[in-house]
């Protein structure tokens, strides 16, 4: 069954507030083998100016991981998990995540296109801090096959 194209425009509830953790961003940092002291080190973060350490740029991920379940999940998406290829992602950034930020994402579907049998799904996750105002948007395009 190809990808639902009316999913196409749709915006799906803001996740629940994600708290971003110091030891978290550590983590992830080392995970993402990181050699910025920004990403593990407060005072080296406060002297920079932010008010805790600095996630890495992929870190946006951790805060999109719901949305793309929200959408994942939708009953009439047509979106059989099991044929799903990562086939993009970027990220747009208004300011970095630091420890302490708390995250909310809303997912907006792009667009849907189908190629060659299999089907492209563009999903958009904005991400704004508790104030409201724009940290990330993160986008990934999910490839899901047809029928061999």
């Amino acid at each position: 069954m190809p990808v639902n194209p009316e999913l196409q425009g749709r915006v799906f509830p803001p996740t629940a507030p994600y708290l971003v953790g110091r030891e978290k961003v550590r983590e992830f940092a080392r995970a993402v083998f990181s050699t910025s002291p920004l990403n593990f080190d407060v005072e080296a973060a406060t002297a920079a100016g932010y008010n805790d350490v600095v996630a890495p740029p992929t870190f946006a991920v951790v805060v999109q991981e719901s949305t793309l379940a929200q959408l994942l999940s939708e009953p009439d998406a047509g979106i059989d998990f099991t044929r799903v290829v990562h086939g993009d992602q970027r990220f747009s950034y208004t300011r970095p995540i630091v420890a302490g930020d708390e995250l909310t994402a809303t997912l907006t579907v792009a667009s849907v296109k189908s190629l060659g049998g299999h089907s492209m799904v563009t999903a958009e996750s904005s991400i704004v801090d508790s104030t409201g105002a724009h940290v990330v948007t993160a986008t990934s395009t999910l490839v899901v096959r047809g029928d061999e």
